[in-house]
């Protein structure tokens, strides 16, 4: 089986009208819906915005669902001059670019397990390579394999986007992503994250993300579409 998370309704609503043998189950508030497409078992859930309806979107899909892999799919803004909107980024790996325990003497963004600390949350490369193949026959559509920076802020300065560039040498930011792959990290469970780029470095205000979200959800859809094709 399939899993899919995303944030928004619009970018869950096109993929589920393509489910057939359909069914819908609510856990901890969130709807899972599930079903197949084109014979591949598939469930899906608008898990919300935020890192901690990402993980616990996340945490319930691989308990009640128990799927071989998990996609977080959606739109992110560009930390690069190079990625354009319509653009589309797929994660090489992600960090939490707001977990700062610098007062500790931490560098920012290490995270501390019970086991482990490390600043890097591993993806598969397997299905992030996968993902990267589902995109070549997407029109007019540069893609790219990079670094993805997760956290509870909608970074639109400048400033902030180039502080997050530099610092975790990352191409895109967003306000999921980590989350869903540190929990699937934890669980051994496959993953990667797929990122249309809805407002670039220069067009960054929260308006022009308005604009462009439409775009960037319904290109995320026909890559996720490709995808399914290829597993």
């Amino acid at each position: 089986m399939i899993g899919i998370i995303c944030a928004l309704s619009i970018e869950v609503e096109g993929l589920a009208k393509l489910l057939e043998n359909k069914t819908e189950n609510t856990y901890a508030k969130m709807k899972y819906i599930s079903g197949t497409i084109n014979g591949k078992e598939v469930v899906m859930t608008e898990c919300g915005i935020g890192k901690v309806n990402a993980a616990m979107s996340t945490q319930v899909m691989i308990d009640k669902y128990n799927p071989d892999v998990i996609i977080n799919s959606g739109i992110a803004g560009s930390v690069s001059r190079t990625l354009k909107i319509g653009d589309i980024v797929i994660s090489k790996d992600c960090v939490q670019h707001d977990f700062d325990g610098t007062q500790m003497g931490d560098p920012k963004g290490l995270i501390q397990y019970n086991d482990e600390t490390r600043i890097d949350i591993p993806v598969s490369d397997d299905v992030a390579n996968k993902l990267y193949d589902a995109c070549k026959d997407l029109d007019n559509t540069n893609v790219t394999l990079g670094r993805i920076a997760t956290g509870d802020i909608f970074v639109a300065d400048k400033a902030m986007r180039s502080a997050v560039a530099d610092e975790f040498d990352a191409v895109a930011c967003e306000m999921e992503g980590g989350a869903v792959a540190q929990v699937c990290y934890r669980n051994d469970v496959p993953c990667a994250v797929l990122r249309c780029i809805s407002d670039d470095f220069d067009e960054n205000d929260f308006m022009d993300f308005m604009q462009f979200r439409f775009v960037a959800a319904d290109k995320s859809m026909a890559a996720i579409k490709n995808f399914l094709q290829l597993v």
